[in-house]
């Protein structure tokens, strides 16, 4: 039977629409880029006919310039794939038939299923969501066509203004009002729709809306998350009530359902995303479930099935759903992965769409869903240093070419091109320019599909340690080096490679620019493993990890030992912002403090567990902490953007202040004045003195509210340590081997072992509900099926997975007594320390 292949799957899925992308402009939303170029399908668009790949959001009307077919006529089709709500995407796919006015077929391809659409809060659409968004869009883009026409007519010139206002006014039925579209983008327009308006404008646009599910970023064939700007991994996943800690992540679990009214967002997006991931893989599901979002997610599932989807011949398989509530300490911590250490060091790409900047109104944004920003999964590799010459004259020549390419491409206005290319010889002629712009060009991207001799790169690296995946990167290069031919100057020590040997590796690899492209995903791999890998980067981590040994070491001791030493690393960061910059590497920052304040606590709550909702500290040893969190936040004031200082904008303030009073009391560098004048001052004296004395009443004010501020961050802390006593694995202590593991690998090992995990719900298929209520009371009852039995298992953690992670549950799985089992690992998001913090105490916090 064939294998289970994430990425396989989700290229089949673009094949079975190839009638429709051929000869077509194909328009890639975010979401749905990032998603491909994880898969590599973008070659395979050009493969299946389709006249150019473009940005959804970024487009123009040049985009039909950049054909790659050979057919002369202008492209009369368009495809449009979003992993958005239809809500979201409309004023971009809007635009689009707006600028390219000689579009008479245009095929959207949703991820959010009609009935996601018709149940998602505030949604405008119905039942039937894509015969009612076809007959909507038509109408408004019939509108603006209108619109443009009647303006024309009038004023013989359509403004930008009006431009803009038609777009906004046409969706105003369905949606709230965005953002305007720029006025170039608008300029384009018009200038397209003029010569093809008259011809075209009485045929009809031909619409057609389709659920195309299978948007989503494979790591590898068994590992995916969710596209970081699709509406699924944008939703939230808790409202803000007494279990919830983050929008961004599941309510704490406390063994109750939740209402069916109460169900929130992402859940709804969760379960319809599962539900259609299963069909599209012909797998019929036997769903598990653990912890509250995850059980009503199950449910949801569950309701979602039918007699005829369990009645086709399928494979069978089983679903395990987990909250990442459950475990908050894996994510949140810097262990030993170098795909954690890639992501958390390089920059990402900036997101296209920003949720923060749509103009709305105040009651849209009190009623609407609370969406969130993910950090986006595009990483940017810097390639640069092994790419640009290191000689001037390349550069010179370079420069040449694109004038002699700037001065062939338009030889009509050649007077005022001369004087362009003037000033782009100035600009580019500075060196530091030309080095800057080139390498913001210059930037590498992961695919997940790149493979050496068959074993795909991120798969391998993902499997591995840090310094196992480093030595197999040097493996890899230097395999590859002898395939090309190509000698190395440099003398290559065995065992672990230093950043020299590898950063000598990559650079006669990418010397030639044929062994560059050949071998381009082995370069990417090793640049970005030299980035993090670094001084900079590599200082930093192992310094978290270390500091995070020792919050273990001290948790397995006492209370006593744990909040000392927390208070140790508050203290230091107090230290470092009142002598020092962050210039050093290793020096923590009270944001990293906190961080770790966090895994304290939580390591506290499994080790000294309290009843109710109280500290696991005593009240001495947290005063300590709380004065180190206070003293450390008045000496940086630059902390205020965490969520629980928003207001405490004077602290800046109080710090100036404090610096200016002299703290020995001596009047030696007072100054007397024995003029007699002075007296004619003594009533300003007495105004001078009260102000003072306002102003220390008003810092004494600011200080209580800052350890108001503080307090409730410590309530905050209590929720995290008590989190771990509904841990369906608590039982295991630092004693068992295991016992530094995450939680998957601890409970699928017990899944494996064939143990029962308390906590963990079955939720029965519809034959299972029928055998139950029906032929039950024969004695002809369904037995409760078991995980480790189905060839095929499915685990989901709804808030996202990390690089440990998978290391470690394929580690689970190779010394269990099945590893011939197929198991698929799937998460919201992929995680790290940076974004835990920024969930835990950003804006997206439930402090």
């Amino acid at each position: 039977m064939a294998t289970v292949d994430v990425i396989k799957c989700c290229l089949d899925a673009i094949r079975q629409i190839s009638d429709n992308i051929k000869d077509a402009i194909v328009y890639l939303d975010a979401g749905s880029s990032e998603s491909f170029q994880f898969v590599g399908a973008f070659p395979l668009f050009l493969e299946l006919g389709a006249r150019a790949v473009c940005s959804l959001e970024n487009m123009s009307a040049l985009d039909k310039a950049v054909d790659w077919s050979t057919d002369s006529d202008s492209a009369r089709k368009i495809v449009v794939i979003t992993s958005r709500l239809l809500i979201d995407a409309h004023r971009y796919i809007l635009r689009c038939l707006s600028t390219l006015q000689n579009v008479r077929h245009c095929a959207i391809y949703t991820s959010i299923s009609e009935v996601a659409h018709s149940t998602y809060p505030n949604s405008p659409l119905g039942p039937d969501a894509f015969h009612e968004y076809e007959s909507l869009l038509n109408q408004d883009y019939e509108e603006l066509l209108k619109k443009h026409e009647t303006d024309r007519i009038l004023s013989g010139n359509i403004s930008l203004k009006e431009s803009t206002n038609s777009e906004d006014e046409g969706w105003s039925e369905l949606t709230s009002i965005e953002d305007n579209i720029t006025g170039h983008e608008n300029e384009d327009a018009v200038s397209s729709a003029r010569p093809h308006q008259e011809d075209d404008s009485r045929q009809k646009l031909m619409l057609s809306v389709h659920h195309f599910p299978l948007i989503l970023c494979p790591f590898s064939p068994k590992v995916f998350v969710l596209p970081s700007e699709g509406s699924v991994a944008e939703a939230s996943l808790s409202a803000e009530h007494e279990n919830s800690i983050s929008s961004g992540l599941p309510p704490l679990s406390t063994g109750r359902l939740a209402d069916t009214e109460d169900v929130s967002p992402g859940a709804t997006l969760t379960a319809q995303f599962l539900y259609h991931l299963a069909l599209k893989m012909d797998l019929k599901l036997e769903i598990f479930s653990l912890g509250d979002l995850s059980k009503t997610v199950g449910k949801l599932l569950t309701d979602m099935s039918s007699l005829y989807d369990v009645g086709r011949r399928k494979r069978s398989a089983g679903l395990l759903i987990i909250d990442r509530t459950l475990d908050l300490l894996t994510p949140c911590s810097h262990g030993d992965s170098l795909v954690d250490r890639i992501f958390s060091s390089l920059p990402r790409r900036q997101r296209v769409t920003s949720l923060n900047q749509t103009r709305v109104s105040q009651s849209q944004l009190k009623n609407d869903p609370l969406k969130l920003e993910r950090a986006p999964l595009s990483v940017e590799i810097p390639l640069e240093k092994f790419i640009i010459e290191e000689n001037a004259k390349s550069n010179s020549q370079l420069l040449k070419t694109l004038e002699a390419f700037l001065v062939g491409w338009n030889t009509v206005d050649s007077d005022a091109q001369n004087v362009e290319l003037m000033k782009l010889s100035k600009k580019l002629s500075d060196e530091s320019c030309f080095q800057r712009n080139e390498g913001e060009l210059l930037h590498g991207s992961f695919v997940s599909t790149d493979n050496f001799h068959g074993a795909p790169y991120l798969e391998a690296m993902l499997d591995r340690r840090t310094k196992d995946g480093a030595m197999l990167i040097k493996k890899w290069l230097q395999e590859s080096l002898r395939r090309e031919n190509i000698s190395l100057d440099v003398k290559i020590r065995p065992g672990f490679p230093s950043n020299s040997e590898l950063q000598s590796l990559v650079k006669a690899l990418a010397k030639r620019q044929s062994s560059f492209l050949k071998n381009k995903g082995i370069i990417q791999l090793a640049a970005s493993a030299l980035h993090a890998l670094d001084q900079l980067h590599s200082a930093s981590w192992d310094a978290f990890n270390s500091a995070e040994k020792i919050l273990h070491v001290n948790a397995a001791d006492t209370s006593q030992s744990l909040a000392a030493q927390i208070s140790d690393l508050i203290n230091k960061t107090a230290l470092v912002a009142s002598q020092v910059q962050k210039k050093n590497t290793g020096l923590f920052t009270l944001q990293d403090a906190l961080l770790l304040t966090i895994i304290g606590y939580i390591l506290a709550g499994e080790n000294f567990p309290t009843s109710g909702s109280g500290s696991p500290f005593s009240w001495q040893e947290e005063r300590f902490m709380k004065d180190a969190i206070v003293d450390s936040i008045l000496e940086n004031p630059a902390v205020t953007k965490l969520k629980f200082l928003h207001g405490l904008d004077n602290l800046q303030k109080i710090k100036s202040d404090e610096k200016k009073e002299d703290p020995s009391g001596n009047l030696d560098d007072v100054e007397f004045d024995d003029d007699d004048d002075q007296w004619g001052n003594w009533g300003d004296e007495d105004a001078e003195k009260d102000t003072d004395k306002e102003e220390v009443f008003g810092d004494m004010q600011l200080k209580l509210e800052l350890r108001d501020r503080v307090d409730n961050l410590f309530k905050f802390f209590y929720k995290l340590s008590s989190m771990k006593r509904n841990s369906a694995l608590e039982s295991r202590r630092n004693d068992d081997p295991s016992s530094s593991k995450g939680l998957l690998y601890k409970l699928l090992a017990s899944i494996l072992d064939k143990n029962d995990v308390p906590g963990m719900e079955y939720h029965s298929s519809t034959v299972g509900r029928l055998f139950k209520s029906g032929f039950g009371r024969f004695g002809l009852g369904q037995a409760k099926p078991s995980l480790v039995e189905q060839n095929v298992i499915l685990v989901f953690v709804i808030g996202g997975i990390n690089g440990v992670e998978v290391r470690e549950v394929q580690q689970a799985l190779t010394e269990s007594s099945r590893p011939d089992i197929e198991l698929i690992l799937g998460g919201t998001t992929f995680l790290t320390p940076n974004d835990m913090l920024d969930l835990l105490l950003g804006q997206y916090s439930h402090i």
